[in-house]
């Protein structure tokens, strides 16, 4: 792919990383950034005497940042990492956040791929859309993952979501859900929702991720992860999870020995555990609403 600023911006959750890597050359030991939502807490400056006083968030799909006391002090992750890295043109700044994070983020690992290598552009998966309830198993149209994040983006289930995270008991949330939201089976298309019927596999799994303490976080570990590139991910209909779906690809392995395998890797490099109802091809994936749904910029539209 393309080295260009909206690349990097998409695999570093819109340059966050880029300046939590700046930060932590500085203050190796410490927790650099700890992100509530789209903001940060306000933490050291190494460029103004290491004082308290760095406010970052992200604004308009970037990080963004300035000095609550020195309020020229003011910019985004490229210029950030300019102070630090001190390069004398654009390519060069561009290839030394590509070098420094592909090395960061794969340090003890023996892997030479590139640090934005991913599938082929004209990879177009479809997934199978069924409307609500749950039991209806005959899905009513093919969705593209495009059109699949504009539902989620926009304002179709916005009612529902809020709705559901109304409902504090748990069996009443279960079946609020299976009887109002819609669904897809995001790893392919089927005749019937049953793993027998799948009549084209999409490449994509869904990776369940269930009361999770700090989504934030989380979502930049999963937007800067080495081995899988994120397809999507957005946050669950109760709240508090996340689905995160990735390719796979099933010349090397079979759909539930990568379930396995990802589960496996996440639980390692993580601590985190995954929902095993994920390793079914026909899965279903409750459609919510999310403002902030992440869709890789392969899937949209030129």
């Amino acid at each position: 792919m393309l080295l260009n600023r909206r690349n990097i911006l998409q695999k570093t959750h819109h340059g966050i990383l880029i300046m939590t890597y700046v930060l932590r050359q500085f203050y190796p030991q410490a927790q650099v950034l700890s992100l509530s939502g789209r903001t940060a807490r306000i933490t050291q400056n190494p460029f103004i005497d290491h004082k308290e006083t760095l406010s970052i968030k992200i604004e308009n799909e970037k990080a963004i940042y300035n000095d609550i006391e020195v309020k020229e002090f003011t910019g985004d992750a490229f210029d950030f990492a300019q102070l630090y890295f001190k390069t004398n043109s654009e390519k060069s700044l561009l290839n030394k956040i590509n070098d420094v994070l592909k090395l960061h983020l794969s340090e003890s690992m023996n892997d030479d791929k590139d640090w934005l290598d991913g599938p082929d552009d004209s990879w177009k998966p479809l997934c199978s859309f069924f409307k609500a309830p749950v039991r209806n198993v005959f899905p009513s149209q093919n969705l593209s993952l495009f059109e699949t994040y504009q539902l989620i983006k926009g304002n179709t289930y916005k009612t529902a979501t809020e709705e559901l995270r109304e409902i504090q008991e748990i069996k009443e949330k279960r079946k609020f859900k299976a009887n109002h939201l819609d669904y897809v089976t995001f790893s392919g298309i089927f005749s019937k929702r049953n793993d027998k019927n799948l009549k084209v596999h999409s490449d994509l799994i869904t990776i369940d991720f269930d009361h999770i303490q700090n989504i934030e976080e989380l979502k930049v570990k999963l937007l800067s992860d080495l081995y899988f590139d994120t397809e999507m991910l957005f946050t669950s209909p109760s709240g508090d999870g996340l689905k995160w779906i990735v390719h796979i690809d099933l010349d090397k392995a079979t759909h539930a020995e990568y379930f396995t395998a990802i589960a496996n890797y996440l639980k390692l490099t993580y601590k985190i555990d995954v929902d095993a109802s994920g390793k079914d091809i026909s899965r279903a994936c409750f459609l919510p609403h999310d403002a902030n749904v992440f869709l890789h910029n392969r899937h949209k539209p030129l």
